[in-house]
């Protein structure tokens, strides 16, 4: 799948992956699809858990090597 819009939050320290993919997600339309990129682990959480409580969908998250993690989130409303 290819994403509407990418986020690098590589080398950023809890929240800020969280913060920012919030800010992203608010620059979307319905539908697009977000790409982002962390380092940090307590990513792995927080934006799973945020998302739970959005209009937002979580699509897939994985392991891009052993220090990045990435996350494919369609945006909601």
């Amino acid at each position: 799948m290819t994403p509407d819009s990418t986020l690098d939050a590589t080398g950023l320290q809890c929240p800020m992956p969280l913060l920012k993919t919030k800010l992203a997600l608010r620059d979307l339309s319905p539908g697009e699809v977000l790409q982002v990129t962390a380092t940090d682990s307590g990513s792995l959480v927080d934006i799973p858990r945020y998302l739970e409580k959005s209009p937002h969908t979580l699509l897939s998250q994985s392991d891009a090597d052993a220090d990045r993690y990435i996350f494919l989130i369609s945006c909601g409303v």
